[in-house]
């Protein structure tokens, strides 16, 4: 049976021949130094594009299809010739750049701290990552990935939404101590720390969660969240804030929520690389590796 999409990812031929050999996708990982979801994301995307199921999956067994045994059959010598081929030029390979354009705030508290993890799997590599623009709804043209906010699924761009954007109000322990809340109303002082970019957080939280605030309150306003967060921590006020990102203030308990009450906004975090730059097996991994790391099962 002749297979001819030529657009079908060499790294998700590979992936599917170790899968195949070792009857497992945990196995698999284990070999390629990827997560088992990576390996399985990557095997869904190939049956897609053969428009052929190659594994029968149960929850105890992995067993090749007839579909899955024809093709590695004729796939597993091609691999292994370009192995010996790889492997005779293995030393003329130069090393390669990865540009990826992070939110400040999600490359601080998310992106580096587990960034090691993929520089660990992919020595060969050199990461630049750049996280001087907090702007929202934007893919940089001289980034090859990038991580941002963007309102619904951006249009002419291969993205995969990472997590829903979430709000929740929280402050230091002092403050949450001296407020006080009868009836669903909140009674003492609560001034408010506001991000320009979301001016009407603060009543579109009130409404949704049937708090009432204080109207007439004193605020301070700022043009990014690692300022929105660390003005919180100083004791400036109540802040909304991301509570994926935050995990480690509440930890360290330098921030604490006010309220459980989360304001889902119509926002998210999504990976994004453009049509051409998809099509490098680098950025491929890299997106791999985001989508296992951070995103959320659907």
């Amino acid at each position: 049976m002749p297979y001819t999409n030529t657009n079908i990812s060499l790294r998700g031929l590979r992936t599917f021949c170790i899968a195949a050999q070792n009857n497992s996708f945990r196995d698999a990982a284990a070999k390629l130094f990827i997560t088992a979801s990576a390996v399985s994301h990557q095997i869904r995307n190939l049956e897609q594009e053969l428009g052929q199921k190659l594994f029968n999956r149960d929850s105890n067994s992995l067993a090749l299809t007839d579909a899955g045994q024809s093709l590695y059959d004729d796939l597993s010598p091609l691999i292994h010739q370009l192995d010996e081929v790889a492997a005779r030029h293995k030393k003329s390979v130069s090393r390669q750049t990865l540009r990826i354009s992070v939110q400040p705030f999600f490359a601080s508290e998310l992106f580096v701290p587990r960034l090691a993890e993929f520089t660990a799997i992919h020595p060969q590599l050199d990461i630049k990552v750049d996280t001087s623009d907090e702007s929202t709804e934007k893919h940089p043209g001289n980034a090859d990935a990038s991580i941002r906010v963007f309102g619904s699924q951006p249009k002419n761009l291969l993205s995969d939404c990472l997590f829903s954007l979430q709000l929740i109000p929280v402050s230091t322990p002092a403050f949450r101590d001296a407020m006080q809340v009868r009836n669903k109303k909140v009674i003492s002082d609560f001034p408010r720390i506001v991000h320009e970019s979301r001016p009407k957080a603060w009543q579109q939280w009130q409404r949704s969660s049937g708090i009432d605030l204080p109207v007439a309150t004193s605020s301070v306003r700022f043009d990014s969240m690692i300022a929105v967060v660390r003005a919180a921590q100083r004791g400036l006020g109540a802040a909304l804030v991301p509570p994926k990102l935050c995990s480690t203030m509440f930890s360290s308990g330098s921030l604490v929520p006010l309220f459980e009450h989360k304001l889902e906004t119509a926002d998210a975090f999504y990976f994004v690389c453009g049509s051409e730059a998809v099509k490098n097996e680098d950025v491929g991994m890299l997106r791999d590796w985001v989508v296992a790391t951070f995103a959320e099962a659907s």
